[in-house]
């Protein structure tokens, strides 16, 4: 259910869409605090404007301004389809202008959330049994362990992907000047995190969603200097995490040297890694593309192979 970016882990991807209230979104990101690059972290890069992800902030307001200024839901509605209808008429006018047409997909988000989101984002139906299995106390609405429980219920409720970004740019897994700061991030996902997985797996959903830990690089296996504590980036060799939807358990794939250093076996780049998300969220890296700059993109780049030994 997550990736990890600058060591924060991140994303859940649903196989399936449930006959639960929609939230009008399929990408949906829960962050406390602003990750490095900003929103750039859930953007749609080159995919179109309305692929980017809709950012979820924990706390006693998680989505701004969910409730209409209209005096009555009927007005709220006929305002609602006249602007449906203007906007429509002005984009067919610019068939070429992609964003007008993401601002709109932007309104009826924004509609399903208005529905939706507040019964999403409400915990306290459930039980204290649950709230035990994140480690989520009463009253918390802003600790990762409420992401976690969130995130959850996002799934439920047919959201496709769902990201997890546990701090931010500062008081991160940045440790360069002491790795003993690991244990005390770790600590605050542990427990979550086993949880996720724990429940997921209890309501029969882990078969079909998949779970995904990694990050964009490692750490050195040697200190900074002689009696330093910190370590540096390190891109050569680090572990990434796939587990549920199709992938095979219980199996580790690729080796190192004793030191962590080089890969002495079965290696594998992060092309490859995404093209084996793709693949089981039923897409094929080699074939889907999206024209963008002048150029056809493939999400892989120029690369990528599924890693079929991993897979059951």
């Amino acid at each position: 259910m997550f990736s990890v970016q600058q060591g924060q882990p991140t994303a859940l991807a649903n196989k399936n869409l449930r006959q639960r209230p929609r939230l009008g979104r399929a990408y949906m990101v829960l962050a406390a605090q602003t990750p490095y690059a900003g929103s750039q972290v859930w953007d749609s890069n080159f995919l179109p404007a309305h692929h980017q992800g809709v950012r979820i902030l924990p706390g006693d307001n998680p989505i701004p301004n969910l409730q209409s200024s209209a005096r009555s839901l009927t007005l709220h509605q006929l305002e609602q389809r006249m602007l449906r209808d203007a906007n429509e008429l002005h984009a067919k006018a610019r068939p070429g202008d992609l964003d007008l047409r993401a601002r709109m997909s932007s309104f009826r988000t924004a509609l399903g959330m208005m529905q939706a989101a507040p019964e999403v984002l409400d915990t306290s139906r459930e039980s204290t049994t649950t709230r035990e299995l994140y480690g989520l106390k009463e009253g918390d609405q802003k600790s990762f362990a409420w992401q976690c429980l969130i995130s959850r219920r996002l799934v439920e409720r047919g959201v496709r992907v769902v990201e997890l970004i546990h701090t931010g740019s500062n008081r991160n897994w940045d440790h360069h000047g002491d790795m003993a700061g690991h244990r005390r991030r770790a600590l605050d996902v542990d427990h979550a995190v086993t949880g996720l997985i724990r429940d997921l797996k209890e309501r029969g959903l882990l078969g079909e969603t998949l779970v995904a830990i990694t990050t964009e690089f490692g750490r050195t296996p040697w200190y900074n200097n002689i009696g330093g504590k910190g370590r540096n980036h390190f891109a050569d060799a680090f572990c990434s995490l796939l587990l549920g939807a199709g992938v095979r358990g219980g199996m580790t794939y690729g080796e190192t040297d004793e030191y962590g250093i080089k890969i002495t076996a079965d290696p594998v780049h992060v092309h490859d890694y995404h093209a084996t998300i793709l693949h089981l969220m039923g897409l094929d890296h080699t074939r889907v593309t999206y024209r963008y700059a002048g150029r056809d993109f493939r999400l892989t780049d120029v690369g990528g192979n599924v890693l079929h030994p991993c897979l059951v």
